[in-house]
């Protein structure tokens, strides 16, 4: 019976509740087979999340330059491997995952690029997320750290609309800072936000065309190895 009404039709909210916590269990579970492959393999693994534009890919590319320790990358993207290959050719060892219609990556998905992908000792592994704030927030892939991108140009007030996302992650990077003198960008109210959601996150700016920050990220991935 709908609890709504009490007009003994079926409650849509219920059955909608139920399917979203079996679909959440069961990419758990596949999250646990990806820890344990990160942990047998010594493979430090970040999920890289944000929204279209925000910097990911030409942050990895930066990021790939200046570390010393091997990484690769496994790219979701809905359409095209241009990131992957984007990557390729600036030297990553990349696999790109094409989810469709699917508006972000699950464990499971993870899971089978994780079976052509070799991952060295004592490595990193990117997991560059489908460009959205809002549904990877909910999905566990298995990783150790959640690194959410928010670009200057995207506006101070995403994190106080998409407390999800920026409230699960362990570092918040503040993208093209190279750009803050052409915007009207309030820096302050921005980080203000991401603390009102989540005051136990490491908030780093940075900018992968000027370097600016870079250094900062570096120093922060090196640590969470």
């Amino acid at each position: 019976m709908c609890v709504t009404c009490g007009c003994g039709e079926p409650d849509i909210a219920d059955e909608t509740i139920n399917l979203e916590q079996d679909i959440l269990e069961e990419n758990q579970r596949y999250a646990l087979q990806n820890k344990k492959i990160f942990q047998q393999s010594r493979t430090t693994a970040f999920n890289l999340v944000a929204s279209p534009g925000a910097g990911k890919t030409s942050l990895l590319m930066a990021t790939g330059k200046a570390l010393v320790k091997p990484c690769s990358v496994i790219v979701g993207d809905q359409a095209t491997e241009y990131d992957a290959n984007l990557l390729k050719s600036n030297g990553l060892e990349a696999l790109q995952i094409l989810t469709n219609k699917v508006c972000h990556l699950d464990a499971h998905m993870v899971g089978h690029a994780l079976e052509k992908t070799v991952l060295k000792p004592d490595s990193f592994l990117f997991i560059e997320n489908v460009g959205n704030l809002i549904c990877p927030a909910l999905f566990d892939l298995g990783e150790h750290f959640r690194v959410v991108l928010l670009s200057v140009t995207e506006g101070e007030d995403k994190p106080l609309k998409y407390p999800y996302i920026f409230g699960s992650a362990d570092l918040v990077l503040l993208t093209k800072i190279d750009l803050l003198p052409h915007l009207q960008f309030n820096l302050k109210y921005c980080i203000d936000n991401i603390k009102a959601v989540n005051p136990k996150a490491n908030i780093i700016q940075l900018s992968s065309q000027s370097k600016q920050g870079l250094q900062g990220w570096i120093d922060w991935l090196e640590k969470a190895a």
